[in-house]
């Protein structure tokens, strides 16, 4: 064939016989040989299997060859036109060995062989290779979008990609934010592959499951949604769709599609669920992982006062542009807690520039300004015990009375644990200029106060832990301003050794700027949980004896009130059987009742 003429031109010997080309007579033999063997009927069934392996190993090889790693060129017409001009045409001159020879059905046939022998070839390759696919190419995903209806190897595209992502993504080893930018990958390349949306449902099954197992899934999600550069979800977010759920959402039988309309393939393996409404936006399916909008917008809600706390310049413009993205997707009613939040920081501006112009107040070295929110439309704060430094006191008091008086009967209760303090600290050898957490300046104004403190007596004038306060005192060792001379003695330094580094190498200095000001996702379903707790146990007293599905049904009508409120029967049950456990119920022939 080709390659080797090509090889035969650039050696003046033949290949065969070794002799120089113009004494050659190799091809004549060769013509001849067939011309015989033609006309005995003998050719065909002498090397027609023998030359169809040949071709057939010949065809895998260049393929090999011209598709091992690259994925940013369509191939597929190419490899079309080289079977034409070099396999077929080499078939021609063993067939045609005369020019009264007509063998056009033998051709033809071989043709029609090697055509799907070349797709199949080529699909196979394309799908081995599919994992790298997704991450990378276009252009081959094109070039196997036209292979698959030609061959029947959707199964075995399942089962490959399904088992490279199984080895190659749902392990330990791979961060959630890693494995929802390859699911991402795989939802955009399959919509190519398959519309219908078929492959797309049975393929990422698997991942579905193991999202569901990291406790982290919807945090990343969240985070991915809004945060700023290029990002895949938040280009699916600005497509503007809403989040379709398979239990709510009625199944489209496509009436409005009608002429476009075309029969689910025979040759996928379909889920149980396949019969449910299919959707390929990414959004919804990430949803539909956990069955329900309202983790997405609890979790949204715990991220948005998470930035509007620690990010006293918080851009609302940003924020507010976000959350009317996301109302279009999850609805009005169930983001309405987060408007509020929003206009909480707004007024929160307002109100401070009011108080600051009351020529009643005076801030005397401590200016001040306070975030007011609304309690009840915020997620639940941390419950953290922290005594401030008298002066701080002092001066929330004084900001406590001037919104008073701008108020009237509201007040305010502040969050003694919560804020950021911008501090100058002049010491004998340098000046610092620290934004630190209302704990971690209380610590420096006592010791303002007292050079030395031992860590009791720090801990009882700040109603702190030990163990949480040395945790704190890092923070300052790391900075050379304070030192333990002494096990749990701490005294403050002026001037730092000239053999002493910055930060100490043996201290671990604790992070507190990556701490969540918000309680934990499981903290406050326990909160809500013990709620119901309180409505059940009203039912149990007046009705004395009730099946699951009936306190269910009572907490749907009295208690689940709120866009972010729900409890499914399942986490009921879970619940109840706990208080069964604790003996707070009885569980006997399908009823709870109290104990007597």
């Amino acid at each position: 064939m080709q390659d080797l003429e090509e090889e035969n031109g650039m050696n003046e010997q033949c290949i065969v016989c070794l002799q120089e080309h113009y004494s050659c007579s190799c091809l004549e033999i060769f013509e001849n040989t067939n011309r015989k063997l033609g006309k005995m009927a003998l050719l065909e069934p002498l090397i027609g299997q023998a030359l169809t392996n040949l071709i057939y190993n010949y065809i895998q090889l260049h393929i090999q060859k011209i598709c091992k790693d690259s994925f940013d060129t369509s191939h597929l017409e190419a490899l079309e036109k080289w079977l034409q001009s070099v396999v077929i045409s080499w078939l021609k001159k063993i067939y045609v060995y005369d020019s009264t020879t007509k063998p056009e059905c033998l051709i033809d046939e071989f043709d029609q062989k090697l055509i799907s022998y070349l797709y199949n070839t080529y699909t196979k390759i394309r799908i081995d290779q599919l994992f790298n696919i997704i991450i990378d190419s276009l252009p081959a995903l094109e070039d196997l979008r036209l292979c698959l209806p030609k061959t029947d190897l959707k199964p075995h595209l399942t089962k490959t990609l399904q088992k490279a992502m199984e080895t190659r993504l749902l392990h330990p080893g791979v961060s959630t934010s890693d494995v929802l930018t390859a699911y991402v990958a795989t939802i955009r390349s399959l919509r190519i592959l398959d519309p219908c949306g078929l492959l797309l449902e049975t393929i990422t099954q698997p991942v579905h499951q193991y999202l569901r197992s990291r406790e982290d899934t919807i945090r990343c999600v969240v985070s991915s949604l809004t945060e700023e550069g290029p990002n895949d979800l938040a280009e699916e977010l600005v497509r503007g769709e809403a989040v379709q759920l398979d239990e709510n959402t009625p199944v489209d039988d496509g009436v409005e599609d009608w002429e476009t309309w075309t029969p689910d393939p025979v040759d996928v393996i379909t889920s149980k669920s396949s019969g449910l409404p299919r959707t390929s936006d990414i959004i919804s399916m990430l949803v539909n992982v956990y069955g329900s909008k309202e983790l997405f917008v609890n979790e949204y809600r715990t991220l948005l006062a998470d930035r509007l706390l620690s990010q006293y310049s918080c851009d609302t413009e940003k924020e507010i542009r976000y959350l009317e993205l996301l109302k279009l997707r999850f609805g009005d009613s169930q983001l309405h807690y987060c408007e509020v939040m929003l206009k909480d920081i707004a007024d929160s501006k307002r109100i401070n520039q009011h108080i600051k112009q009351d020529l009643n107040y005076s801030e005397d070295d401590i200016p001040m300004s306070a975030m007011i929110v609304s309690a009840q439309f915020w997620p639940p704060f941390k419950d953290e015990k922290l005594e401030l430094h008298r002066k701080l006191v002092k001066q929330m008091e004084n900001y406590t009375s001037a919104f008073e008086t701008l108020k009237g009967s509201r007040t305010l209760c502040w969050k003694n644990h919560l804020g950021i303090v911008d501090l100058e600290i002049e010491l004998a050898d340098r000046t610092l200029n620290l934004s630190v957490s209302p704990v971690h300046a209380t610590i420096l104004m006592h010791f303002q106060d007292h050079k030395t403190l031992s860590l009791e007596t720090l801990s009882k004038m700040m109603h702190v832990p030990p163990t949480v306060l040395r945790r704190k005192l890092s923070f300052w060792q790391s900075h050379g301003i304070i030192t333990e001379p002494e096990p749990d003695i701490f005294y403050l330094q002026e001037e730092q050794e000239q053999n002493e580094n910055n930060i100490q190498d043996d201290i671990v200095v604790e992070d507190y700027e990556s701490e969540s000001a918000m309680a934990s996702a499981q903290d406050q379903r326990e909160e809500e949980l013990q709620t119901f707790w309180s409505y059940i146990l009203g039912m149990l007293m007046n009705l004395d004896t009730l099946p699951l599905e009936r306190i269910h049904q009572m907490l749907k009508m009295f208690a689940f009130q709120g866009p972010t409120i729900e409890c499914n029967l399942q986490e009921l049950k879970v619940f109840l059987d706990r208080k069964v456990r604790e003996h707070q119920l009885i569980y006997s022939n399908g009823l709870y009742r109290l104990p007597k």
